[in-house]
């Protein structure tokens, strides 16, 4: 499946028109219902492949799977490229062994953080800042939609360098 062909599928099964409470707070008249794409092996192997040329270029020890959305994409990566996953939670759980990342030890490591779609950038924020007080270092971010909200700019201040494999726009102009 090329690119445009993939933009257009993420599109086709994910893209809904009303009205919707985004993470952000904010008010949205679109929205993209990621467990469709990512509930999808075929799409979801078609995102792993596209990923694979831009986290190449990066580097880190391992994955970083946001709850709950970048843990699909995160184990499918994982499994292509042979590299752990870290599981980070919102918040750490209150049994066991309390914690909010879940996985192998992240003291020392560099960690790419992933992400469905990102927004405001608010809740990457916050588990970067939790993981680097674990001792993580956390210097970039994938998500599959970037809906350019100023979520890359938040993530540019707090200095994360994102890497979307769409923007909204990308998205939309593929469904002409």
């Amino acid at each position: 499946m090329t690119r445009i062909e993939l933009a257009k599928k993420i599109y086709d099964v994910a893209y809904l028109k009303g009205e919707f409470l985004l993470r952000s707070g904010k008010i949205s008249n679109e929205y993209f219902d990621k467990y469709q794409f990512e509930s999808s092996p075929i799409l979801l192997n078609s995102i792993t492949k596209e990923f694979i040329p831009i986290i190449s270029k990066l580097s880190f020890d391992y994955l970083a799977a946001l709850e709950m959305g970048g843990i699909p994409i995160a184990t499918a990566i994982s499994l292509e490229i042979n590299k752990e996953v870290v599981f980070v939670r919102k918040k750490a759980k209150e049994y066991g062994t309390q914690k909010f990342a879940e996985g192998p030890a992240i003291n020392g490591k560099t960690l790419l953080i992933v992400e469905d779609v990102i927004t405001s950038g608010g809740q990457v924020i916050l588990s970067k800042n939790q993981l680097q007080s674990e001792g993580a270092i956390v210097n970039d971010v994938i998500c599959v939609i970037d809906r350019e909200s100023g979520g890359k700019e938040l993530l540019n201040e707090n200095n994360l360098n994102l890497y979307p494999l769409f923007t909204i726009s990308e998205i939309k102009k593929s469904s002409f």
